[in-house]
Protein backbone atom coordinates (compact mmCIF):
# COMPACT_ATOMS: atom_id res chain seq x y z
CA UNK A 1 0.00 0.00 0.00
CA UNK A 2 1.31 3.60 -0.98
CA UNK A 3 1.19 6.51 1.44
CA UNK A 4 0.58 10.37 0.30
CA UNK A 5 1.35 12.67 2.86
CA UNK A 6 -0.55 16.04 2.06
CA UNK A 7 -0.47 19.55 2.82
CA UNK A 8 2.73 19.74 5.20
CA UNK A 9 5.79 21.77 5.81
CA UNK A 10 8.74 19.74 4.58
CA UNK A 11 11.33 21.33 7.04
CA UNK A 12 15.25 19.96 6.67
CA UNK A 13 18.29 20.50 7.81
CA UNK A 14 18.65 23.20 4.96
CA UNK A 15 15.40 23.14 3.17
CA UNK A 16 11.73 24.22 4.23
CA UNK A 17 8.54 24.42 2.20
CA UNK A 18 5.46 23.12 1.22
CA UNK A 19 4.68 20.20 -1.05
CA UNK A 20 3.15 16.67 -0.95
CA UNK A 21 5.29 13.49 -0.43
CA UNK A 22 4.27 10.09 -1.68
CA UNK A 23 5.68 6.72 -0.49
CA UNK A 24 6.04 3.44 -2.48
CA UNK A 25 7.56 0.04 -1.42
CA UNK A 26 9.75 1.77 1.59
CA UNK A 27 11.09 5.01 0.19
CA UNK A 28 10.19 8.14 -1.38
CA UNK A 29 9.08 8.54 -5.04
CA UNK A 30 7.46 11.93 -5.45
CA UNK A 31 7.98 15.30 -3.53
CA UNK A 32 5.65 18.11 -5.19
CA UNK A 33 2.51 19.84 -5.68
CA UNK A 34 -0.85 18.72 -6.32
CA UNK A 35 0.25 14.68 -6.52
CA UNK A 36 -2.54 12.61 -6.57
CA UNK A 37 -3.49 9.31 -4.79
CA UNK A 38 -3.77 5.80 -6.21
CA UNK A 39 -6.95 3.79 -5.62
CA UNK A 40 -4.56 1.64 -2.35
CA UNK A 41 -2.93 4.93 -1.43
CA UNK A 42 -3.76 6.03 2.58
CA UNK A 43 -3.91 10.24 2.36
CA UNK A 44 -2.66 11.78 5.14
CA UNK A 45 -3.49 15.10 5.84
CA UNK A 46 -0.94 17.31 7.26
CA UNK A 47 -2.07 20.94 7.14
CA UNK A 48 -0.73 23.33 9.55
CA UNK A 49 2.16 20.64 11.06
CA UNK A 50 5.18 20.21 9.88
CA UNK A 51 7.11 17.02 7.93
CA UNK A 52 10.44 16.75 9.44
CA UNK A 53 12.72 13.55 8.43
CA UNK A 54 12.92 10.53 10.75
CA UNK A 55 15.01 11.31 13.99
CA UNK A 56 18.23 9.06 14.99
CA UNK A 57 19.36 8.61 18.07
CA UNK A 58 23.09 8.38 18.55
CA UNK A 59 23.47 7.22 21.86
CA UNK A 60 21.26 4.60 23.44
CA UNK A 61 21.45 1.63 25.86
CA UNK A 62 19.06 -1.13 25.49
CA UNK A 63 20.22 -4.23 26.73
CA UNK A 64 22.92 -3.55 28.87
CA UNK A 65 24.28 -5.61 31.89
CA UNK A 66 25.72 -2.77 34.62
CA UNK A 67 26.65 -2.39 37.78
CA UNK A 68 24.97 -5.63 38.81
CA UNK A 69 21.99 -5.34 37.11
CA UNK A 70 20.42 -4.99 33.48
CA UNK A 71 18.62 -1.81 32.53
CA UNK A 72 14.97 -2.32 32.81
CA UNK A 73 13.86 -1.88 28.82
CA UNK A 74 13.24 -4.61 25.78
CA UNK A 75 13.72 -3.44 22.19
CA UNK A 76 10.20 -4.05 21.98
CA UNK A 77 9.33 -1.27 24.75
CA UNK A 78 11.95 1.00 24.23
CA UNK A 79 11.33 0.92 20.06
CA UNK A 80 7.67 1.70 20.95
CA UNK A 81 9.12 4.57 23.29
CA UNK A 82 11.07 6.42 20.82
CA UNK A 83 8.44 6.00 17.76
CA UNK A 84 6.09 7.47 19.68
CA UNK A 85 8.92 10.37 20.16
CA UNK A 86 9.33 10.82 16.28
CA UNK A 87 12.92 8.62 16.67
CA UNK A 88 12.90 6.31 14.13
CA UNK A 89 16.54 4.74 14.15
CA UNK A 90 18.48 4.70 17.10
CA UNK A 91 22.85 3.24 17.72
CA UNK A 92 22.69 1.22 20.25
CA UNK A 93 25.92 0.85 22.37
CA UNK A 94 26.95 -2.74 22.20
CA UNK A 95 28.92 -3.48 25.47
CA UNK A 96 30.29 -6.50 26.46
CA UNK A 97 33.13 -5.95 29.47
CA UNK A 98 36.59 -6.74 29.14
CA UNK A 99 35.96 -10.04 30.60
CA UNK A 100 33.86 -10.80 27.62
CA UNK A 101 34.34 -12.11 24.37
CA UNK A 102 33.82 -9.20 21.98
CA UNK A 103 32.56 -11.17 18.71
CA UNK A 104 29.96 -13.18 21.15
CA UNK A 105 29.02 -9.91 22.89
CA UNK A 106 27.95 -8.40 19.48
CA UNK A 107 26.07 -11.24 18.55
CA UNK A 108 24.46 -11.12 21.42
CA UNK A 109 23.46 -7.37 20.94
CA UNK A 110 21.98 -8.28 17.69
CA UNK A 111 20.53 -11.52 18.82
CA UNK A 112 18.29 -9.42 21.22
CA UNK A 113 17.36 -6.57 18.88
CA UNK A 114 16.78 -8.89 15.75
CA UNK A 115 12.89 -9.42 15.58
CA UNK A 116 11.58 -7.42 18.20
CA UNK A 117 12.15 -3.97 17.43
CA UNK A 118 9.73 -1.71 16.01
CA UNK A 119 12.34 1.07 14.75
CA UNK A 120 15.02 0.59 12.92
CA UNK A 121 18.52 0.41 14.80
CA UNK A 122 22.49 -0.47 14.41
CA UNK A 123 25.07 -0.56 17.13
CA UNK A 124 28.19 0.87 18.28
CA UNK A 125 30.70 -1.70 19.29
CA UNK A 126 32.31 -1.16 22.04
CA UNK A 127 35.98 -1.95 22.55
CA UNK A 128 36.89 -2.60 26.22
CA UNK A 129 40.16 -4.38 25.98
CA UNK A 130 42.58 -4.36 22.76
CA UNK A 131 45.06 -7.25 22.16
CA UNK A 132 45.37 -9.81 19.36
CA UNK A 133 42.26 -11.81 19.36
CA UNK A 134 40.05 -8.39 19.50
CA UNK A 135 41.76 -6.98 16.72
CA UNK A 136 40.68 -9.73 14.51
CA UNK A 137 37.01 -9.98 16.16
CA UNK A 138 36.90 -6.12 15.51
CA UNK A 139 37.51 -5.98 11.81
CA UNK A 140 35.03 -9.29 11.39
CA UNK A 141 32.38 -6.69 13.42
CA UNK A 142 33.18 -3.65 11.11
CA UNK A 143 32.41 -6.41 7.60
CA UNK A 144 29.37 -7.04 9.21
CA UNK A 145 28.82 -3.83 8.70
CA UNK A 146 29.48 -1.71 11.83
CA UNK A 147 30.85 1.68 11.10
CA UNK A 148 31.65 2.62 14.64
CA UNK A 149 33.57 1.86 17.72
CA UNK A 150 33.33 3.32 21.28
CA UNK A 151 35.72 3.56 23.95
CA UNK A 152 35.25 4.38 27.71
CA UNK A 153 37.77 6.37 29.85
CA UNK A 154 36.19 5.69 32.73
CA UNK A 155 34.75 2.80 34.74
CA UNK A 156 38.05 1.41 35.65
CA UNK A 157 38.34 -2.60 35.29
CA UNK A 158 35.13 -3.29 33.52
CA UNK A 159 34.74 -1.27 31.08
CA UNK A 160 37.59 1.44 31.08
CA UNK A 161 40.62 0.91 28.29
CA UNK A 162 44.03 2.35 29.39
CA UNK A 163 46.27 4.47 26.68
CA UNK A 164 47.65 1.90 25.14
CA UNK A 165 44.14 0.26 24.18
CA UNK A 166 42.82 3.76 23.29
CA UNK A 167 46.04 4.17 20.79
CA UNK A 168 45.60 0.33 19.22
CA UNK A 169 41.68 1.26 19.25
CA UNK A 170 42.48 4.51 17.13
CA UNK A 171 45.10 2.98 14.90
CA UNK A 172 42.79 0.47 14.01
CA UNK A 173 39.64 2.43 13.24
CA UNK A 174 42.17 4.64 11.11
CA UNK A 175 43.32 2.06 8.87
CA UNK A 176 39.25 0.60 8.78
CA UNK A 177 38.07 4.07 8.40
CA UNK A 178 35.65 3.67 11.61
CA UNK A 179 34.98 6.28 13.29
CA UNK A 180 35.61 6.00 17.23
CA UNK A 181 32.83 7.46 20.12
CA UNK A 182 34.32 7.99 23.40
CA UNK A 183 33.04 8.55 26.93
CA UNK A 184 35.73 11.24 27.91
CA UNK A 185 36.72 11.62 31.99
CA UNK A 186 39.79 9.99 33.54
CA UNK A 187 38.87 6.68 35.16
CA UNK A 188 42.47 6.91 38.04
CA UNK A 189 40.43 10.23 39.24
CA UNK A 190 37.16 9.09 39.19
CA UNK A 191 38.35 6.32 41.27
CA UNK A 192 40.30 7.86 43.91
CA UNK A 193 37.89 10.62 44.61
CA UNK A 194 35.12 8.06 44.89
CA UNK A 195 37.35 6.43 47.49
CA UNK A 196 38.27 9.45 49.47
CA UNK A 197 34.78 10.47 49.78
CA UNK A 198 33.22 7.27 50.74
CA UNK A 199 36.24 7.25 53.56
CA UNK A 200 34.90 10.33 55.20
CA UNK A 201 31.01 9.17 55.25
CA UNK A 202 30.08 10.96 52.19
CA UNK A 203 27.88 8.52 50.79
CA UNK A 204 24.23 9.88 49.34
CA UNK A 205 23.43 10.72 45.45
CA UNK A 206 24.99 14.40 45.97
CA UNK A 207 28.77 13.08 46.33
CA UNK A 208 28.14 11.30 42.63
CA UNK A 209 29.04 15.24 40.80
CA UNK A 210 32.07 16.03 43.09
CA UNK A 211 33.35 12.20 42.31
CA UNK A 212 33.66 12.87 38.52
CA UNK A 213 33.89 16.79 38.61
CA UNK A 214 34.33 19.40 35.53
CA UNK A 215 37.68 19.25 35.49
CA UNK A 216 38.01 15.02 35.47
CA UNK A 217 35.95 15.36 32.43
CA UNK A 218 37.86 17.97 30.62
CA UNK A 219 40.90 16.30 31.14
CA UNK A 220 39.84 12.86 29.41
CA UNK A 221 38.30 15.19 26.45
CA UNK A 222 41.93 16.50 26.02
CA UNK A 223 43.71 13.67 26.35
CA UNK A 224 40.98 11.70 23.54
CA UNK A 225 41.80 14.84 21.39
CA UNK A 226 45.50 14.33 21.55
CA UNK A 227 45.26 10.59 20.74
CA UNK A 228 43.04 11.56 17.91
CA UNK A 229 45.99 13.84 16.57
CA UNK A 230 48.58 12.05 17.13
CA UNK A 231 46.60 8.90 15.05
CA UNK A 232 44.77 10.64 12.46
CA UNK A 233 41.40 8.67 13.54
CA UNK A 234 38.13 10.18 13.28
CA UNK A 235 36.83 10.74 16.84
CA UNK A 236 33.24 11.45 18.74
CA UNK A 237 32.59 12.67 21.92
CA UNK A 238 29.70 11.35 23.16
CA UNK A 239 27.31 13.23 26.21
CA UNK A 240 29.81 16.40 26.77
CA UNK A 241 28.64 18.34 29.99
CA UNK A 242 29.89 20.80 30.54
CA UNK A 243 32.03 24.33 29.57
CA UNK A 244 35.44 23.10 30.55
CA UNK A 245 35.29 19.83 28.33
CA UNK A 246 33.24 21.77 25.54
CA UNK A 247 36.66 24.45 25.63
CA UNK A 248 38.81 21.34 25.12
CA UNK A 249 36.80 20.52 22.66
CA UNK A 250 36.47 23.20 20.33
CA UNK A 251 40.05 23.53 20.37
CA UNK A 252 41.42 20.86 19.34
CA UNK A 253 38.36 21.21 16.56
CA UNK A 254 39.95 24.20 15.39
CA UNK A 255 43.33 22.29 15.29
CA UNK A 256 41.81 20.34 12.80
CA UNK A 257 41.35 17.42 14.45
CA UNK A 258 38.27 15.20 12.85
CA UNK A 259 36.52 15.49 16.12
CA UNK A 260 32.69 16.23 16.64
CA UNK A 261 30.54 16.65 19.81
CA UNK A 262 27.51 14.65 20.81
CA UNK A 263 25.48 16.55 23.77
CA UNK A 264 22.70 14.51 26.17
CA UNK A 265 18.91 16.15 26.95
CA UNK A 266 19.44 15.76 30.85
CA UNK A 267 22.52 18.26 30.59
CA UNK A 268 20.97 20.79 28.51
CA UNK A 269 17.93 21.26 31.04
CA UNK A 270 18.99 19.14 34.05
CA UNK A 271 21.30 20.48 36.49
CA UNK A 272 23.03 19.08 39.32
CA UNK A 273 20.59 19.98 42.25
CA UNK A 274 18.36 17.41 40.77
CA UNK A 275 20.74 14.80 42.25
CA UNK A 276 21.10 16.18 45.47
CA UNK A 277 17.48 15.48 45.98
CA UNK A 278 17.43 13.51 49.08
CA UNK A 279 17.12 9.43 49.06
CA UNK A 280 15.98 7.23 45.70
CA UNK A 281 14.71 11.28 44.35
CA UNK A 282 18.20 12.01 44.11
CA UNK A 283 19.31 8.56 42.85
CA UNK A 284 16.70 8.64 40.02
CA UNK A 285 19.20 11.69 38.53
CA UNK A 286 22.57 9.73 38.70
CA UNK A 287 24.43 9.70 35.67
CA UNK A 288 27.93 9.91 33.91
CA UNK A 289 28.84 12.24 33.11
CA UNK A 290 27.11 13.85 35.45
CA UNK A 291 24.56 16.39 35.74
CA UNK A 292 26.24 20.11 36.22
CA UNK A 293 25.65 23.35 37.32
CA UNK A 294 23.45 25.12 35.97
CA UNK A 295 25.46 27.88 34.62
CA UNK A 296 26.38 25.45 31.93
CA UNK A 297 22.96 24.61 30.15
CA UNK A 298 23.08 28.31 28.21
CA UNK A 299 27.23 27.50 27.12
CA UNK A 300 25.59 24.04 25.71
CA UNK A 301 22.02 26.10 23.87
CA UNK A 302 24.75 28.79 22.54
CA UNK A 303 27.09 25.44 21.47
CA UNK A 304 24.31 23.69 19.82
CA UNK A 305 22.89 26.60 17.61
CA UNK A 306 26.19 27.39 16.62
CA UNK A 307 27.20 24.38 15.12
CA UNK A 308 29.84 23.48 18.00
CA UNK A 309 27.68 20.69 19.41
CA UNK A 310 26.86 18.24 16.24
CA UNK A 311 24.57 16.01 17.96
CA UNK A 312 21.75 15.38 20.42
CA UNK A 313 21.25 12.54 21.76
CA UNK A 314 19.90 10.51 25.10
CA UNK A 315 22.11 8.34 26.43
CA UNK A 316 18.62 6.61 27.38
CA UNK A 317 19.84 4.11 30.21
CA UNK A 318 16.42 2.89 32.62
CA UNK A 319 16.74 1.56 35.72
CA UNK A 320 13.83 2.03 37.82
CA UNK A 321 13.88 2.63 41.25
CA UNK A 322 14.79 -0.70 43.12
CA UNK A 323 17.41 -0.95 40.89
CA UNK A 324 18.51 2.88 41.90
CA UNK A 325 18.18 1.53 45.41
CA UNK A 326 21.15 -0.41 45.39
CA UNK A 327 23.22 2.47 45.78
CA UNK A 328 21.23 3.56 49.56
CA UNK A 329 24.40 2.51 51.14
CA UNK A 330 26.86 4.47 48.48
CA UNK A 331 26.98 6.41 45.61
CA UNK A 332 29.31 4.47 43.89
CA UNK A 333 26.22 1.72 43.61
CA UNK A 334 23.70 3.42 42.30
CA UNK A 335 23.43 2.33 38.62
CA UNK A 336 24.32 4.98 36.50
CA UNK A 337 21.40 6.55 33.95
CA UNK A 338 17.98 7.87 32.92
CA UNK A 339 14.93 7.21 30.63
CA UNK A 340 15.16 9.81 27.92
CA UNK A 341 14.47 8.06 24.36
CA UNK A 342 10.66 9.07 23.91
CA UNK A 343 11.39 12.76 25.58
CA UNK A 344 14.27 14.13 23.46
CA UNK A 345 12.45 15.65 20.43
CA UNK A 346 9.66 16.79 21.74
CA UNK A 347 12.28 18.41 24.63
CA UNK A 348 14.35 19.58 21.99
CA UNK A 349 11.82 21.13 20.00
CA UNK A 350 10.22 22.98 23.22
CA UNK A 351 13.12 24.19 24.91
CA UNK A 352 15.46 24.91 22.09
CA UNK A 353 13.08 25.96 18.92
CA UNK A 354 9.75 26.91 20.28
CA UNK A 355 11.20 28.49 23.80
CA UNK A 356 15.09 29.19 22.92
CA UNK A 357 17.01 30.34 20.31
CA UNK A 358 17.68 26.69 18.37
CA UNK A 359 17.06 27.54 14.24
CA UNK A 360 14.83 24.87 13.32
CA UNK A 361 17.04 23.72 10.82
CA UNK A 362 20.07 23.06 13.24
CA UNK A 363 17.32 21.04 15.61
CA UNK A 364 16.75 18.90 12.58
CA UNK A 365 20.31 18.26 11.94
CA UNK A 366 21.34 17.59 15.20
CA UNK A 367 18.68 15.34 16.09
CA UNK A 368 18.67 13.93 12.31
CA UNK A 369 20.52 14.95 9.59
CA UNK A 370 24.36 14.90 11.37
CA UNK A 371 24.18 11.86 12.79
CA UNK A 372 23.09 9.88 10.09
CA UNK A 373 26.22 11.59 7.93
CA UNK A 374 29.03 10.92 10.69
CA UNK A 375 26.87 7.33 11.16
CA UNK A 376 27.20 5.92 7.33
CA UNK A 377 23.21 6.42 7.06
CA UNK A 378 22.91 9.27 4.54
CA UNK A 379 20.99 9.81 2.29
CA UNK A 380 18.83 6.74 3.32
CA UNK A 381 18.34 8.27 6.71
CA UNK A 382 18.18 12.15 7.78
CA UNK A 383 16.46 13.72 4.93
CA UNK A 384 13.40 13.90 2.92
CA UNK A 385 14.75 13.10 -0.61
CA UNK A 386 13.51 10.69 -3.59
CA UNK A 387 15.25 7.36 -2.86
CA UNK A 388 15.77 7.84 0.32
CA UNK A 389 13.85 5.53 2.99
CA UNK A 390 10.33 7.04 4.32
CA UNK A 391 11.12 7.54 7.66
CA UNK A 392 8.65 10.71 8.42
CA UNK A 393 7.48 12.51 11.30
CA UNK A 394 4.50 14.87 10.86
CA UNK A 395 5.08 17.21 13.95
CA UNK A 396 2.10 19.19 15.84
CA UNK A 397 3.87 21.85 16.89
CA UNK A 398 -0.03 22.95 18.42
CA UNK A 399 -0.04 20.47 20.82
CA UNK A 400 0.29 21.21 24.27
CA UNK A 401 1.58 18.50 27.18
CA UNK A 402 3.20 17.81 30.32
CA UNK A 403 5.52 14.85 30.68
CA UNK A 404 4.68 11.96 32.67
CA UNK A 405 5.89 8.24 34.25
CA UNK A 406 1.79 7.45 33.64
CA UNK A 407 1.66 7.93 29.87
CA UNK A 408 5.24 7.08 28.68
CA UNK A 409 6.06 3.90 26.67
CA UNK A 410 9.30 3.06 28.71
CA UNK A 411 9.52 -0.35 31.20
CA UNK A 412 10.53 2.23 33.84
CA UNK A 413 8.89 3.79 37.19
CA UNK A 414 9.36 6.97 36.77
CA UNK A 415 10.44 9.71 34.56
CA UNK A 416 13.67 12.18 34.95
CA UNK A 417 12.03 14.67 33.07
CA UNK A 418 8.49 14.80 35.60
CA UNK A 419 6.26 17.54 35.08
CA UNK A 420 7.82 18.91 32.08
CA UNK A 421 5.57 20.79 30.01
CA UNK A 422 6.13 20.32 25.67
CA UNK A 423 5.13 22.58 22.95
CA UNK A 424 4.68 19.91 20.52
CA UNK A 425 4.76 16.52 19.38
CA UNK A 426 4.35 14.12 16.55
CA UNK A 427 0.87 13.04 15.40
CA UNK A 428 2.29 10.58 12.33
CA UNK A 429 5.52 8.84 12.38
CA UNK A 430 6.59 6.14 9.69
CA UNK A 431 9.76 4.04 9.30
CA UNK A 432 10.09 2.85 5.92
CA UNK A 433 6.57 4.05 4.90
CA UNK A 434 4.72 1.83 7.71
CA UNK A 435 2.65 4.07 10.01
CA UNK A 436 4.14 2.65 13.17
CA UNK A 437 2.20 6.00 15.63
CA UNK A 438 -0.46 8.35 15.57
CA UNK A 439 -1.63 11.01 17.88
CA UNK A 440 1.16 9.56 20.67
CA UNK A 441 -0.17 5.80 20.41
CA UNK A 442 1.21 3.12 18.59
CA UNK A 443 -0.03 2.01 16.04
CA UNK A 444 2.30 -0.54 13.90
CA UNK A 445 4.38 -3.95 13.54
CA UNK A 446 6.35 -4.69 17.27
CA UNK A 447 8.77 -6.47 14.30
CA UNK A 448 9.14 -3.76 11.50
CA UNK A 449 12.75 -2.54 12.26
CA UNK A 450 15.68 -3.38 10.60
CA UNK A 451 19.76 -3.73 11.17
CA UNK A 452 21.52 -1.64 9.52
CA UNK A 453 24.47 -2.04 7.84
CA UNK A 454 26.94 1.23 7.02
CA UNK A 455 30.30 2.05 5.15
CA UNK A 456 32.73 3.07 7.08
CA UNK A 457 34.79 4.58 3.74
CA UNK A 458 34.36 7.64 4.20
CA UNK A 459 36.57 8.15 7.03
CA UNK A 460 40.04 6.34 5.57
Amino acid sequence: MSLLIRNGEIVTADSRYRADIFVEDETITRIGGGLEAGPDTEVIDATGKYVFPGFIDPHVHIYLPFMATYAKDTQQSASIAALAGGTTTWIEMCCPSRLDDALAGYQLWKSKAEGNSACDYTFHMSVTKFDDQREGQLREIVADGIGSFKIFLAYKNFFGVDDGEMYQTLALARKLGVIVTAHCENAELVSQLQRELIAQGKTGPEWHEPSRPEAVEAEGTHRFATFLEATGAAGYIVHLSCEPALRMATRAKERGTRLWIESVMPHFILDKTHAERPGVEGMKHVMSPPLRDKRNHKVLWDALAAGLIDTVGTDHCPFDTSQKLLGKDAFTQIPNGIPGIEERVNLLYTYGVKRGNLNIHRFVDAASTKPAKLFGLFPRKGTIAVGSDADLVVYDPDYKGVISAATQHVNNDYNGFEGMEIDGRPSLVTVRGKVQVRDGAFVGDRRHGRFLRRDPSHFQ
